[in-house]
């Protein structure tokens, strides 16, 4: 399976894996499966960590760093592609950073591992 963390999913991974559900968590740690981690994610992270609306236990380089290493998640750039993409779904989801992910996976054909139901209303596969 090839997945596409969703950034609540990401952090819950790093620092609460007992907030994802047992589907999630099984699939994040099957290392048959590929684990994309997408520019997205650590943008919206840094924006929220400046905004002071998140707090991370280590600097965002650092906890990315360790995913890629220890878990052998990959990288996720975003493209023009990507961006194309976003003027064909609708306005069910109106956060830019998991609309930008929803492109992505329907490009990429990835399965968005995500606890939020927003994302079901779109042509992707989802997992939780």
């Amino acid at each position: 399976m090839r997945l596409l963390l969703d950034t609540h999913a990401l952090l819950w991974w790093h620092d609460q894996p007992a907030r994802l559900t047992e589907t999630a968590y099984g699939a994040l740690s099957d290392l048959g499966n590929d684990v994309w981690l997408s520019v997205v994610n650590g943008w919206e992270i840094q924006i929220k960590v400046q905004l002071g609306k998140l707090t991370l236990p280590k600097p965002l380089r650092v906890l990315l760093q360790e995913e890629q290493a220890m878990n052998g998640f990959r990288v996720l750039p975003v493209t023009l592609e990507h961006v194309y993409a976003l003027d064909s779904f609708p306005l069910h989801h109106r956060d830019p950073f998991d609309r930008l992910l929803i492109a992505q996976a329907h490009q990429e054909g990835l399965t968005v591992v995500t606890h939020d139901p927003k994302f079901s209303a779109y042509s992707i596969p989802v997992l939780w």
